[in-house]
């Protein structure tokens, strides 16, 4: 059976998670965190041998490539026992150690997802800010280690704008005017690097890429600082997972902190949140409040100066600036399509908070032209685009693609990575009029 009649394997490996799946599929089959536990006490052994017995050095060397574990089965490892060592592949949304990558990697094709590499085609997603040289060590991993048949390594805001355009799409009847087409800002925010990517007919405008220094791992390091600084007792070693729950589940945007702060003073019963857990090395059971941390975690991305006094331009101001500096003739229509990506967009009311401080810069800029030119300036219409599949953008967007007959036309094979080399993973195909 020839690989191209198979569905393709799409993975989108993030800083924080990683989306599994095949393509075709509305969701992916596995998130799991991009995390790997492994057991270098063998290498240890390996050491201490002697170089006489050669036999228990390659023994424990083999040991050491094998005992190694990923995703949540990797975090508990992590906690129970003290023989793994945790190690995160990826940092900043860059990959930084290839050997990691590798493993977790072999982990989610043979154990998650349980298919031959060799009989699938893969998509694979990149950073926008992405190197080159990564994207040729990706190229060497899959083609020669797992010897796939076709790789497809694609921008992740590219997709993430395919994914919000389908969105759309399903949702808008037949007749009416396309509501989007794949012209738009992508601010995707993850759990680590966010960036703010205009793309114009499918092209990434590489020149106007931002970059926002806070991510969802700040928020969540910004809500267990609150709670520490207000005197909440957490157990050590589970702070860091408590307050990333308490983000995930509590939190939300606010249009006016002050109000919030009011509404909070007035009502604590109704605002005020409990948290239960039970400490891991005692047994003892405790109780955090959560309260101010509920909107205030979120607001970093509107006041960054509350976390950090090293950067001051709010989101919204990074967003304006980003369009501006694209060409003339496309700010209009990138404004009217900003889609969100990424799980630390999923706060309540962030969109609308978004679209609201972005409609207020315009709208000042343009009072300020028509009053200074005595001009008439057409208003600008500022659209952010939410919807249910933002915390899985990209996966989806690459589900949508790689599921199109033509997306086996645009992967670099097998062959030409052998006539060529890994410098064919330095360029992309152009997608074919399907994004």
């Amino acid at each position: 059976m020839d690989a191209a009649t198979r569905p393709a394997v799409v993975i989108d490996n993030g800083t924080g998670y990683s989306k599994l799946g095949f393509s075709g599929n509305s969701e992916p089959c596995f998130t799991i965190p991009t995390v790997v536990a492994v057991n270098e006490s063998f290498l240890d052994q390996s050491e201490i041998c002697s170089s006489a017995n050669w036999i228990a050095q390659y023994n424990a060397g083999v040991m050491a490539d094998l005992d190694f574990f990923i995703g949540d089965e990797a975090l508990s490892l992590f906690k129970s026992s003290g023989l793994y060592t945790r190690k995160q592949p990826i940092n900043h949304g860059q990959v930084d150690d290839w050997d990691t990558m590798e493993r977790f990697w072999q982990q989610c094709i043979f154990n998650y997802l349980r298919c031959n590499p060799e009989e699938h085609y893969f998509l694979l997603t990149d950073s926008p800010v992405s190197t080159p040289e990564s994207r040729e060590c990706t190229g060497e991993i899959m083609f020669e280690t797992f010897n796939v048949p076709g790789l497809y390594i694609s921008v992740q805001s590219v997709l993430s704008l395919s994914a919000g355009y389908a969105f759309l799409k399903s949702i808008s009847d037949e007749d009416s005017v396309s509501v989007s087409d794949m012209t738009g800002v992508v601010v995707d925010i993850g759990d680590g690097a966010p960036h703010v990517v205009p793309v114009v007919n499918g092209y990434v405008i590489g020149s106007s890429i931002k970059s926002f220094p806070f991510s969802g791992s700040d928020v969540t390091q910004f809500v267990l600082q609150l709670l520490q600084e207000r005197g909440e007792l957490i157990a050590p070693e589970d702070s860091l997972d408590i307050a990333r729950r308490v983000k995930e589940m509590y939190c939300y945007t606010s249009s006016d902190i002050v109000k919030e702060f009011k509404k909070h003073d007035k009502k604590p019963d109704k605002y005020i949140k409990h948290w239960s857990a039970i400490k891991p090395k005692t047994g003892v059971p405790y109780t955090i409040d959560i309260g101010y941390e509920r909107f205030l975690g979120p607001e970093i991305f509107f006041h960054p100066e509350i976390y950090s006094a090293d950067f001051s331009t709010p989101l919204p101001e990074l967003i304006d600036s980003c369009v501006q500096s694209a060409p003339i003739d496309t700010r209009r229509d990138l404004y009217k399509n900003i889609v969100l990506s990424g799980g630390s967009t999923m706060f309540k009311d962030f969109h609308k908070r978004l679209q609201n401080d972005i409609k207020k810069i315009i709208d000042e800029r343009v009072a300020a032209t028509n009053a200074r030119h005595h001009v008439e300036v057409k208003p600008v219409e500022v659209n952010v685009v939410a919807h249910p599949i933002q915390s899985y953008a990209a996966w989806f967007g690459g589900s949508v693609a790689a599921s199109n007959p033509e997306f086996y036309e645009s992967c670099h094979t097998k062959e030409e990575y052998e006539e060529h080399g890994a410098s064919i993973c330095r360029t992309s195909t152009v997608f074919k009029g399907m994004y």
